[in-house]
Order: C-alpha cells, then sequence, then structure tokens
C-alpha cells in the first residue's frame, strides 16, 4: 500500500476536526467537500459565512457535514478576544487590538486548536507562511520538549519508476534558515516523531553532510557531528548516523563500506538537511528531477498541529495536508493522553 494511502486510512480510522479559516477560497472548498466525502475529517469553515457559502455555490461544492463559523458572529469570540489579551497583555496588546485580531479567521482558528474546540487547523493558501506560523507559535504554543518550530516535507516515492519506494520524511526544509547544533539536534528530534507518526514505522535518522564518517573537515561537519551527539544523549535508543552523505544514507552497499557500526545501514526514513539551503534544494530536486510527490511544508514541534500551505497549492495539496494533519491530530492526542496518565505504583 502507498504510504500517503496509509496516512489516510489511518485518518479515517478516527476523523479529527481540522479547522480551516480560508474559507472563500474554493480551492479550499473543493477539498473540505473531499474530506468530508471521504471521511478522513470533520471539517470546521472559519470566515464570512455568506461570502463562503456564495463561493461554494459558484462552485457547486456540497458544504453538507461541515461547520461554518463566522468569527465577527461567534459567541466565542468574545471568550477567545480575552484569553488573547490576557496571554499578549504584557507584550503590549490593547483589549482593542485582541478583539480584533479574534475576528479574523485565522486568529480565530488558531485561538480555536488551542481552546480545545479544533484538533488541527491548516492554512496559507490566502496567508502568508509568515502569518501562519506567527500566530502558529503564538496562540497553539510549543511543546514543552522542544525549544523550536521547524518543518518538514513528507516525500512520497510510489511511482512505477522509482528504485526506492515509500515515504520521506526531509526537514527542514522551509523554516530554520541555519540552526546550530542544538537547533540541529532539535529538528532531527522533531523530525523522527513525524517519521513516526506519518511513515508508521520505526524512525531511521541521517544527519546530513558533504562528510561521512570524518571525511571531511570543517565547521559546517563540526555541526553536524555535534547536532548527531546530542541527538544520541536525549534518544539513546533511535537510530541515526551523521556526519553522512546522501548516498551513504539511502545506499546500503555504500553504507557498509563507509559508515562503520552504521545504524541506519543505508536505510534512512528521515533526512536532515544541515542548513535550509541544502534542504529546499534538496526537496525541490527529489519532486522535480526525481519526481517524488512532495507534501509541504508542514509544521513540527507545536502542542497541536496547525499547518502552512504554499499559496500556489492545488485542491488535491490541502486534501492531502489535511490527511497529514488529522493523523498528527491524532498522535498529539496519545502524547497528552500518555502525559495525563497515572503512575502506577509498585
Amino acid at each position: 500500500m502507498k504510504a500517503i494511502n496509509r496516512i489516510l486510512d489511518t485518518a479515517r480510522s478516527a476523523p479529527q476536526r481540522i479547522v480551516l479559516c480560508e474559507s472563500e477560497d474554493v480551492r479550499v472548498l473543493a477539498a473540505a467537500e473531499r474530506a468530508t466525502r471521504e471521511g478522513i475529517a470533520r471539517i470546521v469553515l472559519v470566515g464570512d459565512i455568506n461570502k463562503t457559502l456564495q463561493a461554494a455555490d459558484n462552485a457547486g461544492i456540497d458544504l453538507a457535514g461541515m461547520q461554518v463559523i463566522d468569527p465577527v458572529t461567534s459567541p466565542l469570540s468574545e471568550e477567545f478576544s480575552r484569553t488573547w489579551f490576557a496571554m499578549r497583555e504584557k507584550k503590549g496588546l490593547t483589549r482593542e487590538q485582541a478583539a480584533a485580531e479574534m475576528r479574523t479567521p485565522l486568529g480565530f482558528a488558531n485561538m480555536m486548536l488551542r481552546c480545545g474546540h479544533a484538533d488541527g487547523s491548516v492554512a496559507g493558501a490566502v496567508n502568508t507562511t509568515a502569518d501562519v506560523v506567527r500566530m502558529a507559535i503564538q496562540l497553539v504554543g510549543v511543546q514543552p520538549s522542544f525549544q523550536l518550530v521547524s518543518s518538514f516535507f513528507l516525500m512520497m516515492l510510489c511511482e512505477p519508476f522509482h528504485t526506492m519506494k515509500g515515504g520521506l520524511i526531509f526537514s527542514d526544509c522551509a523554516l530554520v534558515v541555519d540552526p546550530d547544533a542544538a537547533q540541529l539536534a532539535q529538528i532531527a528530534m522533531a523530525a523522527a516523531d513525524s517519521a513516526q507518526a506519518l511513515l508508521m514505522e520505526p524512525p531511521r535518522v541521517a544527519m546530513l553532510s558533504f562528510s561521512t564518517s570524518g571525511s571531511a573537515k570543517h565547521a559546517a561537519v563540526d555541526k553536524v557531528v555535534e547536532a548527531t551527539r546530542l541527538v544520541k544523549d536525549a534518544r539513546p535508543h533511535l537510530a541515526i548516523d551523521g556526519d553522512v552523505q546522501l548516498d551513504a544514507a539511502i545506499v546500503s552497499e555504500i553504507a557498509q563500506r563507509k559508515v562503520p557500526h552504521s545504524q541506519v545501514e543505508g536505510h534512512a526514513n528521515t533526512l536532515i538537511f544541515p542548513s535550509l539551503d541544502a534542504g529546499n534544494i534538496g526537496y525541490k530536486l527529489a519532486e522535480r528531477i526525481g519526481g517524488a510527490k512532495a507534501i509541504g511544508p508542514l509544521l513540527q514541534g507545536l502542542n497541536r498541529p496547525a499547518n502552512d500551505l504554499s499559496r500556489g497549492c492545488s485542491s488535491d495539496d490541502i486534501y492531502y495536508v489535511i490527511g497529514v494533519t488529522c493523523v498528527q491530530a491524532q498522535a498529539a492526542q496519545a502524547r497528552l493522553d500518555s502525559m495525563a496518565a497515572p503512575v502506577a505504583v509498585a
């Protein structure tokens, strides 16, 4: 079964409440209709109700089974404004500004997520990445075990011509420009969690470099080596190789020759790039030349999933991100449940 189909089946097994705050965009509405029809999510649309209904009617899109909320008229807006003001008063936010921001679809949707009225959110077809990420960090918040939010692409290798099949996590390809060793370690651990949730197999992490096992000496290599050490200290049971070149990460024969005592053995499913330059170039090469399907960029390290879209995305892209967000929400709930579970006393 293709990796994306496993993700959609997992989403369908326990549909989550996914809020979409760009409800006047026909691409978003088409993806919402498909997600509802195929049972992968319970969709909440946030925006001007009249304009949303008109856009759907013009496009022949059926909104049956979805909830549509107008933040200007919703009774939740006052509660959300008070919460936002309390959160940001010391940062200089006024009551009027708080009320205004909670009447915007993006602000309202993220507060829905924070307050438990939704399980995940998807935006970015209209809003900029900067705005989507800023609101997610400020309102949804960063997981206690992480110090930063990063991004990843889910790369799908499912075509007949692909000699390597399945899904891969590429991180970070869209957000953290030049991570230091500690930040790179954080990205690697978050990406390992993403691999576990979405690929549904143990993460096998490759910390990529132009060096393998110290074959080159440079500060850029030192950063990767130190990041790998930090990950091993924090997660000693995680399979990880670093520093490692791409071929040694994904080709077992090369790994056998170049990586003594490898834990990944040339079967990496999680590729960690040393910089945004490398990550962005890498995923686009895999997509445009290698024919991989790129889903993302997706965010990781948040308390709840709040994912970004490219403004050039298609309705299919949005549909797949909705499915991924559902599975991330399932994993987030499982994590919160485990934290809340009572500790057995012998």
